[in-house]
């Protein structure tokens, strides 16, 4: 459009230079073919747009919003129309209460209040790109700067609306997933009639108050406490066993002892016990007396 409206004017400049004069003759005839080039570059370079992939444009003239889409590619439009693009990939917006890593600027997380009445710190992360048919009613609705007019507001009002009906502590931990579908469904509804399709929501962390952490670690340090003793408990009662056992086989071998041998035995055993001692390095004078037959070692040392 920049273009055309320069070759105009130059052309008007063209055809106000006198013709009679010799002098502005030839400057006249240049500005006129100068203007007519920059025209034609102008016509050329307003009735062909490009439309990049990912990406879809939706055509105004004069203010008024036409109903079709142009999508990726070479297009013939009329020079007069102007295109706005709307990037159709996949989008995340992120608010976190870490400093500069969320879309705004500082600590942007979500703030809440639970059913338990405490505040718990809420980081989200949303997926989300435009349908492209809807595109234009985009456009015509709310204008390019969807991201500040509707993904932000609704997603921060349906999380704290649905964080009610939860305590802090389930919120945290068992309930954690059942919260997240529930927002999901919530704002999906939400963007899908504002013409934007949620792709995914993402509860990043959950951050509950100090006093609920503390407690929290407290409880979970006693269960921890609980199972060492009943592991202890166990050890205990295994070794409790095992010495009855052996209390047991050692009163058994003794019964049996007791009950079993005879004297000709106990003289066999006897006799082997002193073959030992006999070829013992250590035994040095054996002497039997004539009764017992009960060895007496001397030794040198």
């Amino acid at each position: 459009m920049f273009l055309l409206i320069l070759g105009l004017i130059i052309l008007i400049v063209g055809f106000s230079i006198p013709r009679n004069n010799p002098r502005m003759g030839g400057t006249s005839i240049v500005l006129k073919w100068i203007a007519v080039a920059i025209i034609g570059i102008g016509v050329l370079t307003s009735t062909i747009k490009q439309i990049d992939v990912g990406e879809v444009g939706v055509k105004s003239l004069f203010g008024k919003v036409q109903p079709d889409i142009l999508e990726s590619g070479l297009h013939m439009v009329n020079p007069f129309v102007d295109i706005t693009t709307f990037d159709t990939k996949t989008q995340n917006y992120t608010m976190s209460s870490v400093h500069d890593e969320g879309d705004q600027a500082g600590g942007d997380a979500i703030r809440v209040l639970t059913a338990d009445g405490l505040e718990v710190v809420i980081d989200l992360t949303v997926l989300y790109r435009v349908i492209d048919k809807e595109a234009p009613r985009i456009l015509r609705e709310m204008g390019t700067d969807y991201r500040n007019k509707i993904v932000r507001p609704i997603t921060r009002t349906k999380i704290r609306d649905n964080a009610v009906y939860y305590d802090a502590v389930s919120l945290y931990s068992v309930k954690r997933d059942e919260f997240q579908d529930r927002i999901f469904k919530t704002i999906e509804a939400d963007f899908k009639a504002r013409g934007l399709m949620l792709e995914q929501l993402l509860v990043r962390n959950i951050n509950l108050p100090e006093s609920v952490k503390l407690a929290i670690e407290s409880k979970i340090n006693a269960e921890q406490e609980s199972q060492k003793m009943q592991f202890v408990l166990a050890k205990e009662r295994q070794e409790a066993d095992r010495k009855r056992v052996e209390a047991q086989g050692i009163a058994d071998y003794q019964k049996i002892l007791s009950t079993g041998l005879t004297d000709k035995q106990l003289q066999y055993e006897l006799i082997k016990a002193q073959k030992d001692i006999a070829l013992s390095p250590n035994a040095k004078v054996i002497i039997l007396n004539g009764r017992s037959n009960t060895p007496i070692m001397l030794s040198d040392k």
